[in-house]
C-alpha cells in the first residue's frame, strides 16, 4: 500500500523520467491532426509536471477566503422554521446551493485570469478553493443543526428535523445539479460556438464535478442516522446524474487539453473524500451519539441522557437476564467502553 500511494503521488526519485518522456513518449500511430494536438498537450503537461514546481503561495490559497466564509456564515444564519409555511422551509437549502453553484463559477473565473503556469498548481488552487468553500458551509451546517436547532427545539423531535433538513439538502442539490447540467453547459457552448466563435467546445471541469460528487456523498454520510432511508435516495440520485451528465459531456463538453495524471489524481480525490469528508461526519455523528440529548417526545432514546446510554441499559439487561450471556457485558465493559481500545481501534482505522 505504502509503495502503490507513493507512486501515485510520484514521491521519489525522478531519474530518467525527463528522457524517457522527451524520447519514449510519441505515439506514431496517430495520425488525425486532433489526436496529435492532444498528445502534444499530454507531454507538455508532463514535463511541467514532472519539473519543480513552485507551491501554493498563502495569497493563491486565500483568495477564495473572502468569498467563502461570510457567504456561508450569511446562509446559515436564515431561520427556516420561525415561518410555519413548507415553502419556507426550502430557504436555507436554497440559499446553500445558489452559493455552492455562483461560487464554483467565480471560482473559474480566477483560474482564467490567473494563468497558472503549472498545470499542478492550477488543479491544487482549484482544488482548495472548492474544498474551502464546501468544509466551511457544512462545518457550520452542523453547528446549526446539533447547536441551534437542539436549544430551539425543546420539547419537539430534532431528530425528525436534522433528518428532513439533510433531505432537502439532498433534493436541492440535486435539482441545482440538472440544472447545472442541462442549462449550463449547453448555454455555455452555445455562447462559445456562436459569439465566441470557437471551434473547440468548452472543457469538462473533473475537480469540480468530482469534489460535487464528495459533498452529496458526505451529506449521505451526516444524515444516515436521522433518515436511514437516505442512502438509497443517493443511490438513485447518482445513478440520474450519471446518465445526465454522460449525455450532457458528450454534447456540449470535450476532454480537458491538459490531461490528468491519473492514478495521482484518484489518490487525491480518495484522500479528500476520506479524511475531510467521512472523517468529518463521523465526528459529527460521534457527538450526536455521545453528547447531544435525544428527544423526550419521540424516538427509541427519548428516556435517556444521550443515546450511547442505550447500550449500558441494554447490558444491564442482559446481566439481570442470567449467567448465560454474563459473556455479552463483559465484551462491552472491556472492548466498547476501554478506551485504549478505543484508541486502538482509531489509531488502526486511520
Amino acid at each position: 500500500m505504502s509503495h502503490a500511494f507513493g507512486e501515485s503521488y510520484r514521491v521519489g526519485s525522478t531519474k530518467g523520467v525527463h528522457a524517457i518522456t522527451v524520447f519514449c513518449s510519441w505515439d506514431y500511430k496517430v495520425t488525425e491532426k486532433r489526436a496529435s494536438r492532444l498528445q502534444q498537450d499530454n507531454i507538455r503537461t508532463q514535463l511541467k509536471v514532472s519539473g519543480h514546481l513552485p507551491c501554493p503561495t498563502a495569497p493563491e490559497l486565500q483568495t477564495s477566503l473572502p468569498f467563502c466564509c461570510p457567504g456561508s456564515g450569511f446562509g446559515c444564519t436564515l431561520d427556516p422554521v420561525s415561518v410555519g409555511q413548507e415553502a419556507r422551509l426550502l430557504a436555507l437549502p436554497l440559499v446553500v446551493s445558489l452559493l455552492n453553484l455562483g461560487a464554483s463559477y467565480l471560482f473559474r473565473g480566477l483560474a482564467a485570469l490567473e494563468r497558472h503556469e503549472s498545470p499542478g498548481l492550477e488543479v491544487y488552487v482549484a482544488i482548495s478553493r472548492n474544498l474551502i468553500l464546501k468544509m466551511a458551509i457544512l462545518g457550520i451546517l452542523c453547528y446549526h443543526w446539533l447547536g441551534r436547532r437542539v436549544a430551539a427545539l425543546q420539547g419537539q423531535c430534532w431528530e425528525d428535523f436534522v433528518g428532513q433538513e439533510l433531505y432537502r439538502f439532498m433534493v436541492m442539490d440535486f435539482l441545482f445539479a440538472l440544472l447545472d447540467t442541462l442549462f449550463g453547459e449547453l448555454v455555455w457552448r452555445l455562447i462559445s460556438e456562436r459569439k465566441l466563435k470557437r471551434r473547440r467546445k468548452p472543457e469538462f471541469d473533473i475537480a469540480r464535478n468530482v469534489l460535487d460528487l464528495i459533498y452529496g456523498q458526505t451529506l449521505t454520510w451526516l444524515g444516515v442516522l436521522f433518515s436511514p432511508l437516505l442512502p438509497a435516495v443517493q443511490v438513485l440520485r447518482l445513478l440520474l446524474l450519471f446518465l445526465v451528465k454522460k449525455a450532457s459531456l458528450m454534447a456540449n463538453c470535450q476532454a480537458p487539453r491538459r490531461p490528468w495524471l491519473a492514478s495521482h489524481m484518484s489518490t487525491v480525490f480518495l484522500t479528500l473524500l476520506c479524511f475531510p469528508s467521512f472523517l468529518g461526519a463521523a465526528i459529527f455523528l460521534c457527538y450526536a451519539v455521545w453528547q447531544v440529548k435525544p428527544s423526550s417526545t419521540c424516538g427509541p432514546f427519548r428516556t435517556l441522557d444521550t443515546m450511547y446510554e442505550a447500550g449500558r441499559v441494554w447490558v444491564r439487561h442482559l446481566e439481570s437476564a442470567g449467567p448465560g450471556a454474563s459473556w455479552v457485558p463483559w465484551l462491552h465493559r472491556y472492548l466498547v467502553e476501554s478506551t485504549f481500545f478505543l484508541f486502538l481501534a482509531s489509531a488502526l482505522l486511520l
